[in-house]
């Protein structure tokens, strides 16, 4: 199987720069395209993660689909949340149950009724 794209170095895709722009991108991350009216001008590795995250994506589902190193893909979602193209927010934390004290007062309640 040949891949079609061109063989390019990280560091190339990057312009030399290892860290994104802003709050770093955890393996989690969820992140999603905004609505955009124009695009034009955007090298194909970014337009290709745009077409990954039009549903919200995790960082790690993203840098899988588009064949690029999870830390090349940190700094291109970097630069495309400065264009204010994509939103990212943290994943879902599960929260923590109540206490049992708490839990009992209400079925109290519930037989009270």
């Amino acid at each position: 199987m040949t891949d079609e794209r061109p063989l390019l170095r990280p560091y190339t895709l990057t312009r030399g720069r290892t860290r994104p722009t802003g709050p770093d991108f955890d393996l989690v991350t969820i992140v999603r395209a905004l609505p955009a009216s124009n695009v034009t001008g955007l090298p194909p590795e970014q337009l290709r993660i745009l077409r990954a995250c039009q549903s919200p994506a995790s960082v790690a589902d993203i840098a899988s689909d588009v064949g690029l190193s999870l830390n090349v893909v940190r700094v291109l979602l970097g630069d495309l949340r400065e264009l204010r193209l994509i939103a990212a927010r943290p994943p879902a934390t599960v929260a923590q149950l109540p206490e049992e004290r708490i839990l009992r007062e209400v079925i109290q309640g519930l037989h009270a009724l």
